[in-house]
């Protein structure tokens, strides 16, 4: 069995560091496995020559990360006649036209709930990096300046303000969670359905009904939300004109679900104060990507990383078992946890891909 898996070149830092398991030269741990079962392990080059382009054709199972990934176009999907499973290390599939996986009879499964935590983690750290107004005063202390008032003019406290997530499934639910001991003034939720009632009154949460009247309220909004054709472009010119006047938004969910022109337009124009995260709506981004550079009429307001959130040594190590246990369990064609499917054979599992 050929088992193609793309992953990104990690250099010296993957030679130095074995756990960088989601690297081309650490293949997720898999490769001796994998030769020892028998099978063909081959890790993907970038390009229009890629092995990627070469091996899909006749490769059975496809393995990628939502990180640095390669993306599986309906056109690919259709050249791939042997391919019946590909596995996500990580969470978040809309790198696979899941349609054309519908069509085409070809299982799409994640290794769910794998690095909830640390994006949750990520999440909170941005927000307290745009309200404390973080990154200009670190610049600041490199440059060899010490200016307090240019810093402190647009520093504020996390406490007493109005945070709301824009769902509150696995990963927006641990951010109620950690933003809790805060003591914002209040905590929201937007999303197509409620929370227990017993989890939302341990975080204190209350759910807005309207979106449009959910960001109105909100002093730092979160997107939390899985992409799909309701959500992209979900965050648009027209939805941030319901912004207040100087919020904050953090997006470490998919970068296509913001219009990034419009996030631009927003912080240049000083009416979003700041905008952070780690997911593009390109990956690699482009160098001219505007979400590189963008800053609020002070200068600030810019918390922009490559997508890592979700890819700590913790969260690699959680990734690549259940890529193996998924492994494991479609060569003895034992079922898979259901928790991990996005697309079954001929049919989505709505359920599980609604849940971020």
């Amino acid at each position: 069995m050929k088992v193609l898996v793309i992953l990104y070149k990690g250099g010296k830092a993957a030679q130095e560091e074995p756990r960088l398991l989601g690297t081309v030269e650490n293949k997720l741990g898999l490769e001796s496995w994998l030769k020892g079962l028998g099978h063909e392990l081959i890790d993907s080059k970038e390009g229009p020559d890629s092995d990627f382009q070469k091996h899909i054709v006749d490769a059975e199972v496809l393995i990628t990360t939502p990180f640095h990934p390669g993306y599986l176009t309906r056109d690919l999907v259709e050249k791939a006649k042997n391919l019946k499973l590909c596995i996500t290390a990580g969470v978040g599939s809309d790198h696979i036209d899941l349609n054309a996986a519908v069509d085409h009879r070809v299982q799409v499964l994640e290794v769910s709930g794998s690095n909830v935590v640390s994006v949750a983690e990520h999440v909170v750290m941005s927000i307290l990096l745009l309200v404390r107004n973080f990154t200009p005063a670190h610049e600041m202390v490199e440059r060899g300046d010490w200016q307090v008032s240019d810093i402190a003019r647009n520093a504020y406290d996390l406490e007493g303000k109005v945070v709301g997530t824009i769902g509150a499934g696995r990963i927006g639910y641990r951010v109620l969670q950690r933003l809790k001991p805060f003591d914002c003034k209040e905590l929201l939720y937007y999303d197509y359905s409620p929370l227990p009632p017993a989890a939302a009154e341990t975080v204190g949460a209350r759910k807005i009904d309207d979106l449009k009247d959910f960001v109105s309220k909100c002093d730092v909004v979160t997107v939390n939300c899985p992409l799909h054709e309701g959500t992209r472009g979900l965050v648009n010119a027209e939805l941030l004109k319901h912004f207040k006047k100087g919020a904050w938004l953090v997006n470490t969910a998919r970068g296509a679900i913001c219009d990034k022109d419009a996030v631009a337009a927003a912080i240049k124009s000083g009416h979003l104060n700041g905008y952070a995260g780690d997911v593009w709506n390109v990956q690699p981004a482009p160098k001219d990507h505007i979400w590189r550079t963008m800053k609020n009429p002070l200068g600030a307001g810019n918390g922009m990383v490559p997508h890592y959130s979700g890819t700590t040594l913790d969260a690699q190590a959680r990734y690549a078992s259940g890529v193996r246990s998924i492994l494991e369990n479609y060569f003895s064609n034992k079922p898979q946890d259901p928790q991990n499917v996005i697309v079954g054979i001929g049919k989505y599992e709505t359920k599980a891909y609604g849940q971020r």
